[in-house]
């Protein structure tokens, strides 16, 4: 335990305990709190109903599915980009003495010892392949989604259960959107946690700075008051 201590301070641990709670704790907010129902993520969620309902009527549903394999495009684009990133931080890895001896030249770099920097390095390698998890799961219900609009009901009248039937595909598209979301989210947190490798201090400043640049774009940015108008927020 001394050794452990040695090799990582206690103050690494303590900012990286601090920057996971915060992480939690706006994910909650911001995914499952009451507050979330009236953010950008529950406006677009209202907007999946809508296009739902609208696909129903349409005979020719073509440009629905063309909207989801978009979707799924940006997925993949962001899931192979955290896969190059895993690649760079195991090869990082792999030359860590050589990373070490050049971070002692850095005038404000702390704690540039050969165990913290793997520690550092390994749970960068963890945020990523988190966000990689998220933006399959979330191309994997995409894809479902295309498949229940090209087994959705024919135009005309349509029952309750043709109803239920296109509010679960939005529920679907809504399922796949958040796992993006939060995958992105990731990104945000990793690149914040490189401040790590300067000082524990740089990394809170970084995640403090993420969550309030997180909060305003979901909460109170101009893109939310548009998916959100002020009608349907009454």
């Amino acid at each position: 335990m001394e050794w452990l201590l040695s090799e990582i301070y206690l103050y690494d641990l303590m900012a990286v305990g601090l920057a996971a709670i915060m992480w939690l704790a706006y994910t909650y907010y911001a995914d499952t709190s009451e507050a979330a129902r009236t953010n950008l993520l529950g406006g677009m969620t209202e907007q999946r109903r809508r296009w739902m309902k609208q696909m129903l009527r349409r005979d020719n549903r073509m440009v629905d599915v063309q909207i989801i394999h978009a979707l799924m495009r940006s997925g993949r684009f962001f899931g192979s980009t955290a896969m190059l990133i895993i690649a760079g931080l195991l090869t990082v890895i792999g030359a860590t003495d050589r990373v070490v001896a050049l971070a002692t030249d850095l005038p404000f770099a702390v704690n540039v010892v050969r165990a913290a920097w793997e520690a550092k390095l390994l749970i960068m390698v963890l945020i990523f392949v988190y966000a990689f998890f998220k933006f399959v799961w979330s191309g994997r219900q995409y894809n479902y989604c295309a498949i229940m609009i090209g087994a959705a009901p024919a135009p005309g009248e349509l029952s309750e259960e043709d109803e239920a039937f296109g509010a679960s595909i939005a529920a679907i598209a809504s399922l796949a959107a958040r796992h993006a979301n939060r995958g992105v989210r990731a990104y945000y947190f990793g690149l914040a946690m490189l401040g790590w490798f300067l000082h524990p201090i740089v990394m809170i400043i970084a995640i403090i700075w993420v969550v309030l640049v997180l909060y305003r774009r979901e909460f109170r940015s101009r893109t939310k008051r548009l998916v959100w108008p002020s009608e349907d927020m009454s």
